[in-house]
């Protein structure tokens, strides 16, 4: 042990061996002998780990070597002389580890680097926080810490194996986010070039069920076009902005939170169009809505605030309507339909009962229409066939209603 004589200089004790360092499991620190201020503590769990004591800069640091048995006693000894050097010749071993700790590129900071660099391209503010979140969730505790140069596929299935079947399309996010993550560190130069651990054909897809085998995903359960009229009789006898807006929804074919984030500078009455720009559409393309007669006259009914933007707001000024607020409403009349599922319904109707080309009907959902090829010849979005289109269908869901109420009324028993 080492201890302070009468001069202040410490004093050696007997030197420990490798088997009596393995022997030690008496909570608290114990000086192995061989260099000045070096500890093995065991603490109370039984855990033990190496522990350098010594004077830096004028005050006392404990500098932690590593655990035990992973640094040997050995390894421990050489650690803790390298650094006693260093500190002799003016080198603050703490300082420096934390310096070096910075440089090193992890996944977590590769992963920020990512999103700082591509959210200005992305859409909405809230796709960049699902990145963030699911990163945060899933992989920054496995793999946060880990140097982005050493992520293998070891570490990225220890990520997502474990709820690959329970929360799949959760999983097949995060996979897809790590393989970018990693190709950017490629790129960047923080990591070799090669195979992406993450990458999935001919890779991650040999270890993994496919997503069609266990993702049990389903398609938005949808109201049988038969049964439209119905529902939209009943919703004009509901007050309130959460039935106006599913009516517009449904008249404009629209999906739900293009309609509930609607603006009155995007509504032209004179020209009876709704532009909806680029940042809130799914597919980043601008699109222009028909409005029908019924869906001019909904707007031009609805109260109007003088400094209110939202055309369908919520109970706070300035503050859309919630996804909640129409799911509740069709959990009152409808049980078991999504607002989403009313764009099956029209895209049913129109392929059963109109003569409209295909590429019309898919235009007015905003769907890309054929391959790169074909769409960077089309020029039109065909929006008087649209207008049309969109007239034919409201006409039907408005129209008569009093063979179809039995049906919905049973539905909704």
């Amino acid at each position: 042990m080492w201890s302070k004589g009468g001069g202040g200089m410490p004093k050696q004790t007997k030197e420990l061996s490798a088997i009596e360092v393995k022997r030690l499991t008496d909570p608290g620190r114990h000086p192995v002998g061989t260099v000045p201020g070096l500890y093995l503590w065991v603490r109370d769990t039984g855990t033990k780990n190496w522990l350098l004591r010594a004077m830096v800069n004028g005050k006392r640091s404990d500098i932690g070597l590593g655990g035990y048995p992973a640094v040997s006693l050995a390894d421990a000894l050489k650690r803790a002389r390298d650094l006693r050097e260093g500190i002799a010749k003016g080198v603050d071993p703490l300082a420096k580890k934390k310096a070096d700790r910075a440089a090193v590129m992890t996944f977590e900071k590769a992963a920020g680097e990512y999103i700082k660099l591509h959210r200005p391209s992305w859409k909405n503010v809230k796709h960049g926080q699902q990145w963030e979140n699911t990163l945060a969730t899933y992989v920054h505790p496995t793999m946060g810490s880990l140097p982005v140069k050493d992520v293998e596929t070891p570490h990225v299935l220890a990520v997502v194996q474990p709820h690959w079947n329970t929360k799949n399309e959760t999983m097949v996010r995060v996979r897809n986010r790590i393989e970018l993550v990693l190709s950017w560190a490629m790129a960047a130069g923080h990591r070799e070039r090669g195979l992406n651990p993450a990458s999935w054909r001919g890779h991650l897809d040999q270890a993994l069920p496919k997503p069609s085998r266990v993702n049990g995903r389903t398609h938005h359960p949808a109201l049988p076009w038969q049964e439209l009229p119905a529902l939209i009789h009943k919703l004009k006898l509901v007050e309130g902005m959460s039935a106006r807006c599913l009516e517009f929804t449904i008249l404009t074919a629209c999906r739900s939170g293009e309609a509930r984030g609607a603006t009155w500078d995007e509504i032209d009455f004179k020209d009876r169009v709704w532009n909806i720009p680029v940042e809130r559409m799914k597919a980043g393309k601008a699109h222009r809505v028909p409005l029908s007669d019924e869906a001019i006259e909904l707007l031009s009914a609805l109260p109007r605030m003088v400094d209110e933007q939202l055309v369908f707001s919520g109970r706070k000024e300035n503050t859309p309507l919630s996804d909640m607020s129409l799911t509740m409403l069709l959990r009152r009349h409808v049980p078991g339909i999504t607002a989403h599922g009313f764009r099956s319904t029209f895209r049913d109707w129109a392929a059963e009962t109109t003569n409209y080309p295909s590429e019309v009907c898919e235009m007015a959902l905003a769907h890309a229409v054929g391959g790169s090829v074909e769409a960077a010849y089309r020029r039109s979005d065909l929006y008087a066939k649209r207008a049309a289109l969109m007239k034919d269908w409201a006409n039907y869901a408005t129209g008569s209603v009093t063979s179809k109420l039995a049906a919905l009324e049973k539905r909704a028993a």
